[in-house]
């Protein structure tokens, strides 16, 4: 079939035309990016390790929480779902463990990173790497493990905050030659950096923009230039809503105007709409009496 969410995915992949990819950290963010007209969806650990524990991005999140929220996104949007599976939650055999996992909870594609455990956002300091050896067995693990052979693998390295781009360039080679599907070099500090990690690597490649982050939050475009394939925004929606609520929220405890046209606040109609209430009330009609 080629309208599945994989298809979709894999021609985005093969493209090579910096397609956007926005980060939901719940079903409700999902939804708003299907209806925006994205074209998939990256399930952030971050995001939901801040939204779910509110904690900081430093391996709190086990693969029991992220399955949890895959599933209910998969049950949410239609959209080809990329996976956040951190470092596979342990060695080879756990890493195996969660492909299995993710897939069958809807994952399309599972991303995994060569950080020592627990790990850390890839922006912040104080990070460890495994050896580039004992990534490529977890990535071999993790391609034996996937069911359907259109599940995607992307494997990230974040070792150049730590041992260089040379050396992050040379661990992103070995672990396309151990089969992982997509790339992934973690935070890149310049437009330079990113030319060479783009041209550089012969293999289908993610670029990520964090807002407020290492890397340069270059135009689409130019990345697009560049030949990356995916341009991910892991946080934007979550960072936007914080900003948001906060404001909301310091309004109503200062006794100002928090109703529909106070620009604060998405209308009645707006959210019932997102969390598809007219379905659900079709659905009532047509059981309604057995």
């Amino acid at each position: 079939m080629t309208d599945t969410p994989a298809a979709r995915l894999r021609a985005l992949i093969d493209a090579r035309r910096g397609a956007l990819l926005p980060g939901a950290a719940n079903a409700l963010t999902a939804r708003l990016i299907e209806d925006l007209g994205f074209e998939a969806c990256y399930v952030t650990g971050a995001g939901v390790t801040n939204t779910w524990f509110g904690l900081p991005d430093q391996g709190f999140m086990g693969l029991t929480d992220m399955a949890h929220h895959v599933s209910a996104i998969r049950d949410a949007v239609e959209l080809p779902l990329v996976v956040d599976a951190d470092t596979g939650f342990g060695n080879a055999v756990n890493t195996w463990h969660a492909v299995r996992t993710l897939e069958r909870a809807g994952a399309n594609a599972i991303q995994l990173e060569d950080q020592v455990m627990p790990k850390r956002c890839g922006h912040f300091t104080g990070k460890a790497v495994i050896p580039a050896a004992e990534m490529a067995v977890k990535i071999r693990a993790a391609t034996d493990a996937r069911r359907d052979e259109a599940t995607l693998i992307m494997a990230r390295t974040d070792a150049r905050a730590i041992e260089g781009l040379d050396a992050a360039i040379d661990r992103a080679r070995s672990y396309r030659e151990a089969g992982a599907d997509i790339i992934f070099l973690e935070a890149p500090t310049s437009a330079g950096e990113l030319a060479r990690v783009a041209s550089e690597i012969d293999a289908p490649q993610l670029v990520n923009l964090v807002v407020g982050g290492r890397t340069p939050l270059l135009p689409r475009a130019e990345l697009a230039e560049m030949g990356f394939s995916l341009v991910l925004y892991a946080n934007v929606a979550l960072q936007a809503a914080l900003a948001g609520m906060t404001q909301a929220l310091t309004t109503l405890k200062e006794g100002g105007d928090v109703g529909e046209g106070s620009g604060l606040v998405a209308s009645f109609q707006t959210r019932q709409s997102t969390v598809r209430k007219p379905m659900i009330d079709g659905l009532e009609a047509e059981y309604e009496g057995g």
